[in-house]
């Protein structure tokens, strides 16, 4: 998929608006607090610098300089349908990020490109691994159904690097079918989470290297 530097907003029509990460955002995305203030405003919508800081804990000061760092990498973007004097609200330009080959990344060349992408990975799956800790903390606030229809799983087979990308692209194709089926305030919906990480491991018969 081509790359636009400032909003990948080359992203072909009918497909949700995402943000193709290159080098030079890279260097805009990989800090972790950028990271949770993007995160928070794709969930939640827009914000203040001050109202993000009460959420995360974090001082207003720090939310609003990262946000404007943000900004200049195309990240987020001013609401004025909601801003009132001097009070500026803050909402994501995207739906979501992703990169085109993680590879490239982790065996750029440059070590502050190859360290940006680590500070990226690492910070995701904390982020991942935070939201299901809040799930199975609030468990017993959610409906009987809702209970049900979670899932908790991990599976291991045996592929070659080529299956693993082909099982991964047919998830993803499978999760975006999914996308708009269900009208926004539909009485009993919720905005399911779902994290995929696929990763191959060493067996006792193939050595990690």
């Amino acid at each position: 998929m081509a790359e636009n530097e400032a909003t990948g907003d080359d992203t072909p029509a009918g497909t949700p608006n995402i943000h193709m990460v290159n080098a030079r955002t890279l260097r805009g995305l990989a800090h972790p607090l950028r990271l949770r203030l993007l995160n928070t405003l794709r969930e939640f919508g827009p914000a203040t610098a001050s109202g993000l800081a009460d959420r995360l804990g974090e001082s207003s000061g720090a939310t609003s300089y990262h946000l404007r760092q943000l900004a200049s990498f195309g990240f987020v973007e001013d609401d004025p349908e909601r801003g009132k004097g001097r009070e500026r609200w803050w909402k994501a330009v995207h739906l979501g990020t992703a990169f085109d080959s993680t590879a490239d990344f982790l065996r750029d060349p440059d070590p502050e490109i190859r360290g940006a992408m680590g500070v990226v990975m690492h910070e995701i799956a904390g982020l991942h691994t935070q939201e299901l800790n809040t799930w199975l903390g609030t468990l017993h606030d959610w409906p009987e159904a809702w209970l049900r229809s979670s899932d908790l799983s991990d599976f291991k087979i045996r592929l070659t690097p080529e299956l693993s990308l082909e099982m991964a692209e047919k998830i993803h194709d499978l999760i975006e079918s999914y996308r708009d089926r269900v009208p926004e305030g539909t009485e009993g919906s919720a905005v399911v989470r779902t994290h995929l990480h696929v990763f191959p491991r060493p067996t006792t018969d193939q050595p990690a290297d």
